[in-house]
This record gives C-alpha cells, sequence and structure tokens, in this order.
C-alpha cells in the first residue's frame, strides 16, 4: 500500500511539474458541467493554476464527433503556378536578375531591384499581358508572391516607371553580349545559323505627341493610318532564342536600318565566334542594298539572302528542264538550278529553286485578288457608266488622272497588274473604263516566275541542300514575330507607353519574354515534347495552385490552410516532371 501511494504521489508531481491538464465534474443546479484544470506546484504545494470550461457531457460527446468528421472548407484562392514556375526556373538557370543588376544602375536600397521588378515584368508579358495598372493584381494571384516576395504597392506603375527610368540602350546592348555567353555554356545553342529581320508594330499614339520612335510608314498589320514602333531581331536558327535586337522609328525601311545594325552585329559576331567560327546570317530580300553589303563584307559573317525575282529576268528565264530535284528530307519537291552572278559588287553563288507547293499557294493568292480586283472595278466601271447616263449628277466630276489613280490602286497587288489590263478613256459623255484579263501574260508567268525563289549566297563550298535549308530557317524569325503579335501570349500590342525610353524599355521586356519561353520550348523538345508555345503556355497554365482555407476554432490565432496544385491531364503531368516543377510545389501550411 505504501508503495501504491508514492506511486500516485509521483504521477501527480510528475503531473503538475508538466502542467497536465484533469478532468473534473462540478454540480451546479442539479446540472454537471466539465472543467479542465491546470495545476502547479507553487511554493512546493499543488495549486490550480488555469481553468478551462468544456461544456456538459453532451458538449463533449458532440465536439468528439466533430473531431472525427472532416472539417468544411470556408473558401479557397487560386493562383498560376506551372507556366509562372517553369519560367521562374529559366531565369534563375541563367542568373537572368543577378545580371541585369550587375548592369544596370541601382534604383534605390529598398523594396524589389531593377532587375527584378524586370523579371516579373518578362513573366507578365509570356503569359497574361496586362497593363502596368494591373499588374500588382496579376501578381498577386500567382506563385510569384512566394517566389519573388513583394509588397503588392511596390507594383504600381509609378514605382515600375521609376525604376525603369535608368535602363538605357547601352545596357541592353551589354546585357544581351553577355547573355549571348551564357546560352552558349549554359544551353549549348547552336550559332552555325543567325536569322536577321524586322517587323513594326502599330501604335495609337497621337500625331502630336513628341516621341522620335513612333513614326507612319508600311505596316506588316495593314493600319497605315497609325503611328508603327518597327523591331529588328536577331535570332538562332535554334527555337529563335533572340541574340540580339534595337527598336527603330516607324518610318524606316528594313534595307536602311539593316545597314545601321551591321557593326552591331559584327560586334556581336567577335563573341560568338569563339564558340562557333563559321556563322551565316540569314534574311530576306527586303534587307539587300549595295552599301549594306559592302559593310557586311567587312564582318567575318557569311550569308544566305534572296533576290527580287523581278530584277533578275536572266535568271528566271532559266527553263525549268534544266533544274535537278533535291533529294534531301522535305525538300522532295523542290528542284533547283545552280549558278554564279556578280550580284552587290561581287561574285555569289546563285540557287534558284522551284517549288510546286509554292506555285500552288502563289496561284491561289492571285485569283483571290484578281476576284478582288475585278469586283472593284466593275463597281468603279458602274459608276462611270451612271455618271454618263445622268444617272449621277451631283458632286465634282471625275477625271481621267483621278480614275486612272483608283485604277492603279485597285490592280496594286501583287502581280495584279501584270494580268489584269484596264483602260480608262475619255468618250463624248464622260470617261469609260474597260478592262480584261491577259490570259498570255498569265500563261508566261506561271510559266517563267510563279513557283521560283532566287537565293545567294557567300558560301561557295556549300551544296545547293544546305543553302535551301539556311534560307528556310527563316521561318524562326518569321514565328518570333508572329508570336509577338499574338493575342493571348507574348504580345506586344498594344503599346500603351508615350516616350521613346519607355518604348524602349517596353521592347525589351517583350524580348525578354520571347527568349524564356523560347528556352523553355527547347528544353521540353529536347525531352521529346514538341509543342508550339501556345500550346506549351496553354497546357502549363492549366496546372494552378489552391489554397484551401478552413474556418479558425477556439483558441487558434489564424484560419487553417493547406495548399495544392489543380488535377493533371496526361501532358499536364509529363510537362511537370520533365520541368521538376515539383521543386515549386506548395508545402501544407
Amino acid at each position: 500500500m505504501a508503495r501504491l501511494r508514492f506511486f500516485l504521489d509521483v504521477c501527480l508531481s510528475l503531473m503538475y511539474d508538466l502542467d497536465m491538464p484533469s478532468l473534473t465534474p462540478k454540480v451546479i443546479d442539479g446540472n454537471t458541467y466539465y472543467y479542465a484544470r491546470y495545476c502547479q506546484r507553487v511554493g512546493g504545494k499543488p495549486k490550480i493554476v488555469r481553468q478551462v470550461y468544456l461544456g456538459k457531457i453532451e458538449d463533449l460527446v458532440a465536439a468528439s464527433e466533430a473531431s472525427r468528421q472532416p472539417p468544411q472548407p470556408r473558401e479557397t484562392d487560386v493562383a498560376a503556378f506551372a507556366d509562372v514556375a517553369a519560367l521562374f526556373d529559366i531565369a534563375q538557370r541563367l542568373e537572368l536578375v543577378p545580371l541585369l543588376d550587375s548592369i544596370l544602375p541601382p534604383k534605390r536600397h529598398q523594396g524589389l531591384s531593377v532587375g527584378q521588378y524586370l523579371l516579373l515584368a518578362t513573366i507578365n508579358r509570356a503569359v497574361a499581358p496586362t497593363s502596368k495598372l494591373q499588374f500588382a493584381d496579376w501578381y498577386r494571384q500567382t506563385v510569384l508572391t512566394r517566389l519573388v516576395p513583394a509588397d503588392p504597392a511596390w507594383l504600381s506603375s509609378q514605382h515600375f516607371w521609376n525604376h525603369m527610368d535608368v535602363v538605357a540602350p547601352e545596357h541592353i546592348l551589354e546585357f544581351e553580349k553577355q547573355m549571348a555567353q551564357r546560352l552558349i555554356d549554359r544551353f549549348q545553342l547552336d550559332l552555325r545559323a543567325l536569322v536577321y529581320d524586322g517587323t513594326n508594330f502599330f501604335t495609337y499614339i497621337n500625331t502630336r505627341t513628341p516621341a522620335e520612335l513612333p513614326q507612319r510608314g508600311h505596316n506588316k498589320q495593314k493600319r497605315g493610318d497609325l503611328r508603327q514602333v518597327s523591331l529588328g531581331l536577331l535570332v538562332s536558327a535554334d527555337f529563335h532564342i533572340p541574340l540580339f535586337h534595337q527598336v527603330y522609328a516607324g518610318n524606316v525601311n528594313d534595307s536602311t536600318q539593316f545597314r545601321s545594325v551591321v557593326n552591331e552585329l559584327e560586334a556581336h559576331y567577335r563573341q560568338l565566334a569563339q564558340a562557333c567560327e563559321h556563322i551565316t546570317l540569314v534574311f530576306d530580300k527586303g534587307n539587300n542594298s549595295e552599301v549594306g553589303f559592302q559593310l557586311l563584307q567587312t564582318t567575318p559573317f557569311h550569308f544566305v539572302g534572296s533576290l527580287v525575282p523581278s530584277q533578275h529576268a536572266d535568271l528566271l528565264a532559266i527553263p525549268r528542264r534544266r533544274f535537278r530535284p533535291l533529294t534531301h528530307p522535305g525538300l522532295e519537291q523542290v528542284h533547283v538550278y545552280r549558278t554564279q552572278k556578280q550580284v552587290f559588287g561581287a561574285a555569289r553563288t546563285i540557287v534558284v529553286t522551284f517549288n510546286p507547293s509554292l506555285l500552288e499557294g502563289q496561284l491561289q493568292g492571285i485569283t483571290a485578288s484578281l476576284g478582288k480586283a475585278r469586283r472593284k472595278l466593275r463597281e468603279l466601271q458602274t459608276q462611270l457608266q451612271r455618271r454618263r447616263e445622268g444617272t449621277v449628277k451631283g458632286g465634282k466630276a471625275p477625271t481621267l488622272e483621278s480614275v486612272q489613280r483608283q485604277v492603279r490602286s485597285i490592280c496594286s497587288a501583287q502581280f495584279v497588274g501584270k494580268v489584269l489590263k484596264a483602260e480608262v478613256r475619255t468618250v463624248a459623255d464622260g470617261l469609260e473604263l474597260t478592262f480584261h484579263t491577259d490570259q498570255a501574260a498569265l500563261d508566261r508567268l506561271v510559266r517563267v516566275q510563279l513557283g521560283k525563289t532566287i537565293l545567294f549566297s557567300d558560301n561557295a563550298e556549300w551544296s545547293e541542300e544546305q543553302i535551301v535549308l539556311a534560307y528556310r530557317s527563316q521561318y524562326h524569325i518569321e514565328d518570333a514575330f508572329k508570336q509577338m503579335k499574338d493575342p493571348h501570349f507574348l504580345r506586344w500590342s498594344p503599346l500603351l507607353h508615350w516616350t521613346d525610353s519607355k518604348i524602349q524599355v517596353h521592347a525589351f521586356y517583350c524580348v525578354l519574354a520571347l527568349l524564356l519561353t523560347s528556352l523553355l520550348q527547347r528544353e521540353l523538345a529536347r525531352q521529346g515534347e514538341a509543342l508550339s508555345i501556345n500550346s506549351m503556355l496553354e497546357e502549363l497554365g492549366g496546372i494552378r495552385e489552391t489554397l484551401v482555407i478552413y474556418p479558425r476554432r477556439q483558441g487558434q490565432h489564424h484560419n487553417p490552410t493547406v495548399s495544392c496544385l489543380t488535377r493533371r491531364n496526361a501532358l499536364q503531368q509529363r510537362l511537370f516532371s520533365l520541368l521538376g516543377l515539383d521543386r515549386y510545389a506548395p508545402v501544407v501550411s
């Protein structure tokens, strides 16, 4: 008995020392209520230091049963995950932010760095382009809140552009030089063929706005009524990775701009040549000029380009029976004729190609253009006839010169003027328009010119197949420009900035967005998942992070939460695994 009492004393002592609660009933007005009592030794004696009311026995039973039921969520919060995390991961591998911050002058010591601002703007432009007024709202709905923690107040439009004021063209140029080396070292980028071209983007900038870059010119999106900004871009033929870009005025044509960037391209070559001795620059005929080729000859670049067919009638006149078929996979339909010719001051290797698919496409285009022109000519013909007959009397009568200008405009589409013959003449009671299709001219066009492309190069040792394949790599930059004009991802437009400096920064993070997404696309393709940029970002965008928020319980200071990812389809799961995105997956909080 003494031993049992000793054991109980030890247990009570431990309970008091460990502050363990005991269940104590108390009868009040005939009802039994239960309390949890916490005892401790005070001055060597046990003393109740805390008492918590638990309720009646029915309350304890209900609480016990409720604890066995899963809690009901109060609300959820969904955030963009996989697309943002994948691009963030590419930026981490490139050490993009440290490189930017090492080149750009620091704006301030508090908040985000200039490099971090540019990273957020780049990812935003890639996956969900928004204005800077909506920038903070977009950020709150992504996992960037934990990958790049920031006070949303720092992401106001004013804060962003205050930091961007330090970004100058020379900083961007230095960044691209250093980034090119990183792409070679860390991603083993293939530099044997580089593609250069220019495009333009229309803006809604008012005519009176004093900016030099937005100017009216020939707009490739058929918006000649608006001011536009032009962009020259050098990309690899290895998944259109941008290596160099330049923003220039919208009224400068491509050939003029090409001359001005040759020196910059040469500077890039000096660095890139350390990893690849033979670099061929590929460009379209729109960049051709005598001065441009004189400058290009002073650089170590080799080149493959094309010539304007109508300026080389002797090459077009070569009969097709003298062409030979190519056997390289993908070129089986192509026939070529090889020769040499003096072009832009030097003897060049010439490869004239004939492609039946190109011929068919051109014929479809000519047919559509002819149909449209005929309809407009008939309408004009009817208007002139009604005025001659007196049905239309009001307004200023058309002159011979004004009607001829209209006819030239109607027949201005490619090849239409050669095939559709129209004549305006003065008759006794006014003007008369007649037109007809010159079938002989159409037959001659099909026999001599359509389906043909004239390529030229200084790579005299290359085979016809190598020259044709190099020239075809232009589709990489065409895809890049098409992507930057896409309404969903990597969207350049609308350009909401009115000063040259802001336009240059806007172009910079648009090109950075192309850089990250192209590298991501390349990484997946190298692992067996060949997807377009849109398909890739759509699938990754479907993997989102969900935060489940539960009601706060008694004694809790915060609402319990659990984070998880949304359900994934088979393709999404493969992308998730290939990119190793589990590293960025949420943990239970």
